[in-house]
């Protein structure tokens, strides 16, 4: 066990689309958007989490929704940072008055920079934490999905998120080669989005597109006939109107994303010692993360690799347990860095 109480130590997992709080001896406490809305006029931050999500594009000209987090990273140091304070707050809730303040285990892109881990850790002290402790995101939910990360042995994991797609081989407690992209689920929403307004004219909302991904989006192989009616507005007329797109076509836009998901994780295999290579081989390839939920997703990497491809039971929220159960090691992480992801090659 770790040197602090379990009162006192969260995990958070800070996506570029959500953010999920882990309390020890509670379990994951909060799960809302990484969305803020702010008064443009005044600066004061009008709704955080779920209820600025249902403000996209809703909004009167004085509030501006906003996105801090772009990419895995840190794109507005302050929105960023009251999101975070809000998240905080709102997992201490039933937190005596005279707790002390919390010790924090988050998250970061693998590919991240110093300059940009330096501002989640600032961001984080800045939000209420008493200190805080990267931890790669590959890394984390290698953890979650309950892979022998501490043993000598190889183990895989494809993360996609939201802003990143992260590829990592772990073994004996550290990164042995990784691969970090940012391209991942907000590139097939945006990719989705593209393809409607090219083909049809169509202008529609992030909101839509999202759903469009996760009702019909599937990796290559997509059925024809599986049909869907979407509503935006006309590019042409300006009014509203209904056109009806097919999974086969979704399909179709999807494939520079999944082809760079591919391309990542063939990469990262390239890379791999001989030994680690066969123990994957062995033990297969684990999805985690949103985009895992991609249909066809799973099949489309073991077609193009030839290793079985598994995803975790709790895609969503694998990274948030595995940053929760790694405040264990907190004290480690203080005497040896090496341990919180930086590849070892």
């Amino acid at each position: 066990m770790g040197i602090f109480s379990f009162s006192q130590d969260f995990g958070i997992d800070l996506g570029t689309a959500n953010t999920l709080v882990y309390v020890k001896g509670k379990g994951i406490v909060v799960r809302e958007p990484s969305v803020v809305a702010r008064n443009t006029e005044t600066g004061q931050i009008e709704a955080v989490g779920g209820a600025a999500k249902n403000m996209i594009g809703r909004t009167p000209g004085n509030i501006s929704v906003i996105r801090p987090m772009k990419d895995g990273v840190i794109a507005d140091y302050d929105t960023t940072a009251a999101m975070m304070k809000y998240y905080i707050k709102k997992a201490m809730k039933n937190r005596s008055i005279l707790a002390k303040k919390p010790n924090v285990m988050i998250c970061v892109p693998s590919g991240i920079t110093m300059v940009e881990e330096r501002a989640v850790i600032d961001a984080t002290k800045q939000a209420g934490a008493r200190d805080a402790f990267p931890i790669s995101e590959p890394f984390a939910a290698a953890i979650g999905a309950g892979l022998p990360v501490w043993e000598p042995t190889g183990s895989m994991i494809v993360d996609i998120g939201g802003g990143t797609a992260e590829v990592a081989v772990i073994s004996l407690g550290g990164i042995v080669t990784s691969q970090s992209i940012r391209v991942a689920g907000d590139n097939m929403d945006e990719s989705i989005i593209s393809h409607i307004r090219k083909k049809y004219s169509l202008l529609i909302g992030e909101r839509s597109a999202e759903s469009i991904k996760m009702d019909i989006g599937m990796a290559r192989k997509a059925d024809p006939d599986v049909e869907m009616d979407i509503r935006g507005r006309d590019l042409l007329t300006g009014l509203p109107k209904t056109v009806t797109v097919t999974a086969e076509e979704i399909s179709l836009a999807l494939d520079d994303t999944v082809d760079a998901i591919v391309d990542a994780v063939k990469v990262t295999l390239e890379r791999t010692p001989p030994e680690l290579a066969a123990d994957v081989m062995d033990r297969g390839i684990v999805l985690s993360g949103g985009g895992a939920l991609l249909k066809n997703l799973d099949q489309v990497i073991s077609d193009e690799t030839k290793i079985p491809v598994f995803v975790t039971e709790e895609p969503l929220e694998s990274v948030a347990i595995g940053t929760g159960k790694s405040l264990d090691y907190i004290q480690q992480f203080r005497s040896s860095p090496s341990i919180s992801s930086r590849p070892l090659n």
